[in-house]
């Protein structure tokens, strides 16, 4: 062997050991001890009134909190914010839907950035619905669930792999549920892809393709206060999938991962150049200004793949700052046909009856009319029509619902704490890849093996 050769065949070997070395080191790391009970299919005890406080309404929070006031069986009984404003704001709210007979007595906090805690231990709500800042979500969901209290959190659940750990720690020795709030699984489409997955119609799955790609630049005009007051320095001094719950949380459930059948074993991810953030603050903001201080380390587009247990692959796409139009990608292709998204589309082995007649052609437009009345899923059937004036087409009113619904009755939920920590992992996980070359890397088993016999989410009627 020549010396040039040499020296390639023993850099990939050096490569290949390389990674080796960091996939068993991840493996080792997620070795730890339960100390509570397993909260794969936990039925908590039923809340016939659930009590609800809200931490953080500038946006999010306050449409939760307006959706849950209008539905039977709940009461408003704090709401806590930074700013004065917005807590009056969402109180007025409140008070307007209870016309005197709920929701009457909200208690108030505002001004310091710890008020939310002396109203847990003030109010002792039964649930929290969390919307504040990404860094906060952990902190506050796992202090939530310490005073007694099941925990709803806007995604993603948490940001480090150790605060998704001390979550489920947390949830299980207190046996509170704390469920990062996915509202995009309550799609119209992400939910008829579900029920005709479970209905086999495409056979055995094999890949997915999940994405946020959503423009938001604009959100860099939220300064002082707003997403884009702290969302801008992630973007900045990050780099890999900050955001990929929207689009992998259907297709997670799609395949059944971490709920019996498969889950996440390793994921690799590359990031292009940060060019966008940089290009667009110095465009439209002085040079002094802050947003031309950063860095903007984070690449414009992140590709990462995911490889499941069974071998399956995930795509995931994140970008905000590429001028494009919107897509979660919302793809899965099994051995006898395919479902897309954006826009919707369908494509079946021998063509789809009454439509195509063979799969170099898609179902789409005007036609995929037929396949709504087939296959539109049972749960939004039953709850679109009251729903849809919510947020984002009646997904966040439907997921609002579902909560309320399962308290109510001691459900299990459709989200548990495990699927929401695997989606979140992505983001740290493809950080770390992104930093080490593209250098594959373990997902933590949240479940510690008990995915295996946790039920998948069945067809919900």
């Amino acid at each position: 062997m020549d010396r040039r050769k040499f020296i390639k065949n023993s850099s990939l070997s050096g490569l290949v050991l390389g990674a080796g070395s960091i996939l068993r080191k991840s493996k080792r790391e997620e070795e730890r001890e339960r100390d509570g009970r397993y909260m794969g299919d936990f039925q908590a005890p039923k809340i016939p009134n659930v009590r609800a406080a809200f931490i953080g309404v500038g946006a999010r929070g306050g449409a939760h909190l307006k959706f849950m006031a209008n539905l039977p069986g709940t009461e408003v009984v704090a709401i806590s914010d930074l700013y004065e404003d917005n807590v009056q704001k969402w109180n007025k709210v409140s008070n307007e839907i209870g016309k005197g007979t709920r929701h009457n007595n909200v208690k108030l906090y505002y001004g310091h950035e710890d008020r939310w805690k002396l109203m847990l231990d003030e109010v002792k709500p039964d649930v929290v619905f969390i919307a504040t800042n990404w860094n906060n979500h952990a902190p506050m969901a796992i202090e939530s669930m310490n005073k007694g209290a099941h925990a709803f959190v806007e995604v993603p659940l948490a940001v480090t792999i150790q605060e998704m750990w001390d979550i489920v720690n947390t949830s299980e020795q207190t046996q509170k549920h704390c469920m990062m709030m996915e509202n995009v699984n309550y799609s119209r489409d992400e939910l008829m892809f579900l029920n005709m997955c479970r209905q086999g119609v495409i056979g055995d799955l094999l890949h997915a393709e999940a994405a946020y790609i959503h423009e938001l630049r604009w959100q860099m005009e939220e300064q002082e206060r707003g997403t884009g007051s702290w969302r801008t320095l992630h973007y900045a001094n990050r780099n890999g999938n900050l955001y990929p719950t929207h689009g992998l949380g259907p297709v997670a459930q799609y395949m059944n991962l971490g709920r019996g059948e498969d889950t996440f074993n390793t994921i690799v991810s590359y990031s292009t150049p940060a060019l966008g953030r940089k290009k667009y603050a110095r465009e439209n903001y002085p040079k002094d200004h802050k947003w031309n201080d950063l860095k903007y380390k984070g690449g414009d587009l992140n590709t990462s793949i995911v490889k499941t247990h069974l071998g399956r692959t995930i795509m995931i796409q994140w970008d905000e700052t590429s001028p494009r139009p919107y897509s979660r990608h919302n793809l899965i292709q099994g051995t006898i046909g395919t479902l897309a998204g954006f826009p919707t589309r369908v494509a079946l082995d021998g063509g789809v009856e009454g439509l195509t007649n063979n799969h170099h052609q898609w179902v789409q437009g005007e036609q995929l009319a037929m396949l709504y009345e087939k296959y539109d899923h049972p749960l939004y059937i039953r709850l679109n029509q009251k729903t849809k004036e919510s947020g984002h087409g009646g997904m966040d009113g439907m997921m609002i619902y579902r909560i309320i619904e399962c308290l109510q009755n001691g459900l299990a939920l459709d989200q548990n704490v495990y699927e929401g920590c695997f989606w979140s992992a992505v983001a740290p996980l493809s950080e770390l890849s992104v930093s080490q070359g593209g250098a594959p890397q373990w997902f933590p088993d949240f479940t510690r093996g008990n995915w295996k016999s946790t039920k998948p989410l069945g067809i919900i009627a």
